[in-house]
């Protein structure tokens, strides 16, 4: 592979890790398995048949527990130690075994961007968790997948474009997460104080979330 493809495949595995770690390694392992890709050597493993078949299942009990409101946040929880390890591991074996700096640098990276997609994610599917319908979780989950899914076949066949669309995605995220983590205190603070503990907080600009009704003993001491 050329330099520049070595790059969008390694930070390509790491960003959709970041999502969805069991699609990202499914996907490279059929595809190398099958001859449409040729894997780094750092990356063969993932075309063993027991690794895919692994990933597989792993994909399907993340499939549905991602759209179950409440337990997709259980899920990413959880996650966090797993997918943010895993993609820097990921990324320093695409780049192979040219330079041992290389190599270090790539996981770093790598682990830094998986960092940034999770927690886009999991932050995303708090605020979301605040509506009461399943729907929303549904349809964001199909959503991510498909991004995942789009987002490696560009970072394997359109190397620069994904590139492109990377540095995009950092940019939007580096706008997005500081509102995503107010909407997520906001919300937590409502929670609590829907049970009587702390004082009503103000709503953060340009996040909505839906009213929470305060727990009635504290609405009794509030009248008194």
């Amino acid at each position: 592979m050329e330099t520049v493809q070595l790059i969008a495949l390694s930070m390509g595995v790491a960003w959709a890790s970041g999502i969805n770690l069991y699609a990202a390694i499914a996907v490279l392992g059929i595809l190398g398995g099958t001859g449409n890709l040729d894997l780094p050597p750092g990356l063969e493993v993932l075309q063993h048949p027991g690794v895919i078949v692994a990933a597989g299942f792993m994909y399907c009990v993340e499939f549905f527990a991602d759209k179950v409101p409440g337990v997709d946040t259980g899920w990413d929880t959880l996650h966090t130690f797993i997918r943010i390890p895993a993609a820097a591991v990921l990324a320093a074996g695409a780049v192979g075994q040219v330079d041992p700096a290389v190599t270090l640098m790539a996981g770093i990276l790598g682990g830094a961007l998986a960092a940034t997609s999770h927690t886009l994610k999991a932050g995303t599917r708090v605020l979301i968790n605040a509506s009461p319908e399943p729907f929303s979780n549904i349809g964001v989950s199909l959503a991510e997948d498909t991004l995942v899914l789009a987002g490696l076949a560009g970072a394997i066949f359109y190397p620069v474009e994904f590139l492109v669309f990377l540095a995009l995605f950092m940019a939007v995220a580096l706008w997005l997460l500081p509102k995503i983590w107010r909407g997520v205190m906001f919300l937590f603070a409502r929670i609590r104080r829907a049970f009587g503990a702390g004082p009503q907080p103000q709503p953060p600009s340009g996040i909505a979330l839906k009213r929470i009704p305060a727990h009635s003993g504290a609405q009794m001491q509030g009248d008194a």
